[in-house]
């Protein structure tokens, strides 16, 4: 559904504005919109690199870390979970992917596209692993390349990622982590919890459209990068004299040209080497959305979702709604409610949508039509939003013929908000 105004014989788009409380993406938030109607400049005009720098250098406070690479690859989250597995997985590593969601088994695929000989371990949807759980495994199977999710969406859970870091340097393992639902709104120690290569997203609790995938990768890292690197043809001085099909000795070239994190490192540093055209408008998104960021403060940040994830918490259950998955691992910006039974969940869902204005998720793969899943991420994080959530979907679910106590979940979530700040 959207606005049409009349433009020739076709309609101008006008989205209508909704509250969305997904997992992504959630609102931007309107500086970030602002930065993005900027002029644009050349990807090598002083003023822009200058943004480059500066971008990389706000990427490495919010990744909590001194790597030398902290720079986001243009495309979506998925883009950067590539580009990185693309460049350290080599044909034949042994590739170690703990899965207890949807994006584990993504880890899974992407290893085995990158030829990556895969060894998984599982846990059922809803709960994570004890950490000497995987510190067992890497000691036993002696993985080339541990690969796994921080924060997952499609169940709500955050794995505890405690001595993973140490055990793979023990067993001269990468250690690769999927943070894109993370990064922003809770603790991400990529330093001190000795993680390799990071990835994070844009259209989370950063409030940035979807379009870029910051990432960062350290010294170990980067070691491998460099041994697999390839200069584009057309950028060799003495390109016209090499066979078409020359390949040098040594490990095999990375895959991919456009995730080829060889090529893009050469472009963030100074030397500047072409390798494609940047998306100037979203790294205008990026720096305003990381300058708030870290504007507000991390730690600030970080206490900020925790307070509107308790009190959306609080109005929920008081409203006699179930949670989903185990309660000790959940991740503070995502919520997974149990469908009553006998609900419709799409029918709540669509009447949430256009009644009311806010979007929440379902779910899918074997958790399908059976939870909703709230966002409470970045921009989208904010009293107002729980507050109308709350009271619209006890409105909804009060006309589907569910039987709840009416108006409490409000008061609840105001007191939680009144404890919080008294506190």
């Amino acid at each position: 559904m959207m606005n049409s105004v009349s433009g020739g014989s076709w309609n101008e788009f006008v989205p209508i504005s909704r509250i969305i409380m997904t997992p992504g993406p959630v609102e931007a938030d309107p500086r970030v919109l602002r930065a993005m109607s900027y002029p644009i400049l050349g990807q090598f005009d002083p003023a822009f690199t200058e943004l480059m720098n500066e971008t990389m250098g706000m990427l490495r406070e919010l990744f909590r870390t001194d790597n030398r690479w902290a720079y986001p690859v243009d495309g979506t989250s998925r883009s950067g979970i590539e580009a990185v597995m693309a460049s350290l997985i080599e044909p034949g590593d042994r590739v170690l992917v703990p899965i207890f969601g949807r994006f584990g088994h993504l880890l899974h695929e992407i290893a085995e596209r990158c030829g990556g000989r895969v060894i998984t371990q599982e846990k059922p949807w809803g709960t994570v692993f004890d950490p000497a759980e995987l510190i067992e495994a890497i000691g036993r199977e002696q993985p080339d390349v541990v690969a796994m999710v921080h924060g997952e969406t499609s169940t709500g859970r955050m794995q505890p990622l405690a001595g993973i870091g140490e055990a793979c340097r023990r067993h001269g393992a990468l250690l690769i982590v999927d943070a894109v639902a993370t990064i922003g709104g809770t603790p991400v120690d990529t330093d001190a919890w000795q993680l390799d290569a990071v990835i994070g997203g844009t259209q989370k609790c950063l409030s940035v459209p979807s379009g870029m995938a910051p990432i960062t990768y350290n010294d170990r890292a980067e070691r491998k990068i460099v041994a697999r690197k390839r200069i584009e043809r057309g950028l060799r001085s003495n390109a016209a004299s090499l066979p078409s099909q020359e390949a040098p000795p040594g490990p095999s070239p990375i895959q991919s040209n456009y995730l080829d994190l060889a090529q893009l490192q050469d472009y963030w540093s100074p030397k500047r080497l072409n390798h494609h055209t940047e998306m100037t408008s979203m790294l205008y998104a990026l720096h305003e959305g990381l300058r708030l960021v870290l504007a507000e403060g991390l730690e600030a940040r970080f206490k900020r979702h925790r307070m509107h994830e308790s009190a959306l918490m609080a109005g929920l259950t008081s409203m006699g709604l179930s949670m989903y998955g185990d309660p000790l691992s959940k991740l503070p910006m995502v919520t997974c409610v149990q469908i009553p039974e006998g609900v419709d969940g799409e029918m709540v869902r669509a009447m949430l949508l256009h009644q009311f204005g806010i979007e929440i998720a379902s779910s899918f793969g074997p958790l399908a039509g059976q939870i909703w899943r709230i966002g409470t991420m970045g921009y989208s994080c904010r009293q107002t939003n729980i507050l109308h959530l709350l009271g619209s979907l006890e409105a909804v679910l009060l006309r589907a013929g569910v039987k709840l106590p009416a108006g409490e979940a409000v008061q609840a979530a105001l007191d939680a908000y009144e404890e919080a700040r008294v506190g």
